[in-house]
């Protein structure tokens, strides 16, 4: 039996819907959409987030030498849609030791996703997060697209844009794994729109943070 879904600002309980109210409720942040339990990374757990995400699932194409899908997430339920969708990734770590892991995350603003995983109080990048000329460009469906380092927590790059009137966010550990994302020229496609055979590996367990 799989997990109960969680607070996509928190990750922490939810109370579920009643006979007063559909909605999610967590303690600290209020009315919530849920945060699934992870899939894992099979053919499978991906063609059911392509049917049922309202937001890009994005995936870079190709990968990343030495690089494999390693899960996917999503925040919705069965009468919203997925509105986060998160694909997770590992591969060589060049300036570390052990794997590198990386989430690409896309979400409607306020769903607070990526701020959670960041480590941000905050459900949104936060303002003035973008005033300053972009520290990396990724491309997304053939097109150059700025994303600006975000302050979170120290074991990790984070990088928030925005793309297709979503949130766009590009999570890496260690801190040092940030190459991926600033130096490796990513070039994401919605996997909703795409029919790739992807390579698995093994779950990444910070799907579960």
């Amino acid at each position: 039996m799989r997990a109960a879904p969680t607070c996509p600002r928190c990750f922490g309980p939810l109370h579920g819907p009643s006979a007063w109210s559909t909605s999610f409720r967590c303690d600290t942040h209020g009315d919530v959409l849920p945060y699934q339990p992870p899939h894992p990374p099979t053919s499978m757990a991906l063609e059911a987030m392509r049917k049922t995400s309202v937001v890009p699932v994005w995936l870079p194409w190709p990968l990343p030498p030495g690089w494999l899908v390693t899960g996917f997430a999503e925040v919705g339920d069965q009468r919203t849609g997925g509105r986060a969708s998160v694909v997770a990734l590992s591969g060589p770590s060049l300036m570390a030791e052990g794997p590198a892991d990386l989430l690409i995350i896309a979400e409607e603003p306020g769903i607070g996703l990526g701020a959670s995983f960041a480590g941000l109080d905050g459900p949104d990048p936060g303002e003035g997060f973008d005033a300053g000329p972009p520290n990396a460009k990724i491309e997304v469906l053939g097109h150059p697209t700025a994303m600006w380092c975000v302050g979170g927590v120290d074991d990790r790059a984070v990088y928030a844009g925005e793309a297709l009137g979503n949130w766009l966010w590009a999570i890496a550990w260690p801190a040092d794994a940030g190459w991926v994302i600033a130096l490796s020229e990513l070039a994401l496609r919605d996997a909703r729109d795409q029919d790739l055979d992807v390579p698995f590996g093994a779950f990444s367990p910070r799907l579960e943070d």
